[in-house]
């Protein structure tokens, strides 16, 4: 007998056991009708709701809302339980943000206009001359369009009259040498290379958009031009790859994440199976690198093979993926409070208006969870180093877990675990011996937030070029994003690094000159301050 199809013979005579069957299958059912319903609340939620996962105050239930969001400087004062009659609400100040806009940036170049009062107008009434007492400054912003230039080398060549029509082994015209260039045979420039590489990875502009750009400022450059000299822009920056690759087996933490692309020529695979771009971040945690890596899979054996030899933490979701590197010896696997807050955040939204239990269940575990971060982010107004840190969280951090651990384990016998609460409590139930390797160590964040704020701008840029033509330019898109996320990391500016590293690549020779074109090892006062 299944929950679909009864077997009408097998049914039993006795009317009570028939209704025992009749109440357990209607169980099942309405359970089951629970979990679709909730899923349906929660897909509305994802598109049309609100997608801060910021909890807001509490609402007082006798005062509907006007608008979406409560006012983050309002106090509600509760009614005293048993009195008859309602106590006034008390809204304390609204918090405003201080009038005014911000100054503009010091070092921007400033050009002065004088207004003057007319030479009639500088005598006072009484016939003294008007003295001038102080000034008024008003800056206004201005902007001046991209302006495209170019630049021609002009090689001088020389010759020896005396040899003309005589034989010599040294050749009779002698020329400058041409400058090295990243592309040879092309017009392209460091500074044109770093602009385009840029507006791609970094501000998610297509190539066909850069070209109508091109275009307006009477510039033929076809959207395969720029696709071709990425593509060779970044296959002359792969001596770089390696180094970054070593840097970041060199770290004692790295943090792992995935998200798909679409590549469309791809051998032996449909154009629409979806592969996979993975990001690494580590190295020193003060001088981080992130490299990106094109795969067709998601499989496991992608972070094994890339951290092969690697001994430290490895930070990632709960995707299982990653229960390899967990087995290998000298690896610890640290989990992802973000993921786990939410799966609860999720009950939420999804909650249905009818029943709140799963509701405050689900904001108890919040809570449970705002207090954790409520201790990091007291450390990191203090600035406290990794010791301390570790120290603190041992001392205010470590009961709080063994709090919500209790309050898990009671609730899971409880919760049906096909329901997203049951989901969210056995998410965090079987990442738990993860989710507490934090508080060992200082270096350690409670959650994978550095690398998925990584791989963000991928994402974004990924809604507007859609999909990548073949794995070859998956490949250089990886190593462009790589080098551009990890300049941001290390706080250098993207152009201002893409240019200086463009003008440097065809001078290195050595490994230590690659080395030190890398961001960590970069000294950021080589790079122009006037490039944005």
């Amino acid at each position: 007998m299944t929950d679909m199809h009864l077997d009408v013979h097998s049914l039993p005579d006795d009317p009570t056991e028939l209704k025992q069957i009749i109440a357990t299958l209607s169980s099942r059912y309405q359970e089951k009708l629970h979990h679709l319903e909730e899923q349906v609340r929660l897909l509305r939620n994802e598109i049309f709701g609100r997608k801060s996962e910021k909890r807001l105050p509490p609402q007082d239930e006798r005062q509907q809302p006007l608008f979406d969001e409560a006012d983050g400087g309002s106090e509600v004062t509760e009614p005293a339980r048993g009195s008859q009659e309602q106590t006034p609400i008390q809204v304390g100040p609204h918090q405003r943000r201080k009038a005014g806009r911000k100054p503009l940036p010091a070092e921007l170049p400033r050009i002065e206009v004088i207004h003057d009062l007319p030479e009639s107008q500088k005598q006072c009434a009484c016939g003294a001359a008007l003295s001038r007492i102080g000034e008024e400054v008003c800056e206004k912003l201005d902007i001046i369009p991209a302006k495209v230039q170019v630049i021609r080398h002009i090689r001088y060549k020389y010759a020896c009259k005396g040899c003309e029509g005589v034989e010599s082994e040294t050749p009779t015209v002698q020329i400058a040498p041409a400058p090295p260039q990243l592309i040879p045979k092309t017009m392209a420039t460091p500074g044109l290379l770093a602009h385009i590489v840029v507006a791609k990875f970094e501000d998610a502009l297509p190539f066909h958009r850069q070209s109508k750009q091109f275009t307006r400022l009477g510039i033929d450059l076809p959207r395969a031009t720029l696709c071709n000299w990425a593509r060779q822009t970044a296959e002359a920056a792969m001596p770089l790859a390696d180094l970054m690759d070593r840097a970041i087996r060199e770290g004692p933490i790295v943090n792992i994440d995935e998200t798909t692309v679409q590549v469309l020529k791809e051998p032996g695979r449909a154009a629409t199976q979806k592969s996979f771009m993975w990001v690494f971040r580590g190295g020193d945690p003060q001088r981080p690198v992130l490299r990106y890596q094109y795969h067709p899979t998601r499989a496991g054996s992608v972070p094994l093979e890339y951290l092969a030899g690697f001994k430290g933490y490895v930070q990632t979701d709960g995707y299982n993926g990653y229960d390899g590197l967990g087995r290998k010896p000298g690896i610890v696997m640290v989990g992802c409070w973000a993921h786990a807050r939410r799966k609860f955040y999720e009950v939420v939204k999804a909650a249905e208006p009818q029943v709140a239990q799963r509701k405050l269940a689900a904001e108890e575990a919040l809570e449970f969870i705002g207090r954790l971060y409520r201790i990091e982010k007291e450390a990191r107004l203090k600035e406290l180093p990794p010791q301390e840190l570790c120290e603190l969280r041992q001392q205010q951090a470590k009961p709080v877990l063994e709090e919500f651990k209790r309050w898990l384990d009671k609730k899971a016998p409880l919760t049906p675990p096909g329901g997203l609460l049951g989901k969210a409590i056995g998410y965090a139930l079987n990442q738990w011996s993860r989710l507490i390797v934090y508080l060992q160590d200082g270096r350690l964040r409670p959650d994978n937030n550095l690398v998925e704020n990584a791989i963000r701008p991928f994402v974004v840029g990924r809604k507007n070029w859609l999909f990548s033509g073949h794995p070859r330019g998956a490949v250089a898109s990886a190593f462009l994003y790589s080098l551009i996320e990890t300049a941001k990391a290390n706080g250098l500016k993207p152009y201002a690094y893409m240019r200086y590293l463009f003008d440097q690549l065809p001078l290195a020779k050595t490994q230590d000159d690659y080395r030190n074109l890398l961001p960590p090892y970069l000294d950021a006062s080589r790079l122009n301050p006037a490039a944005a």
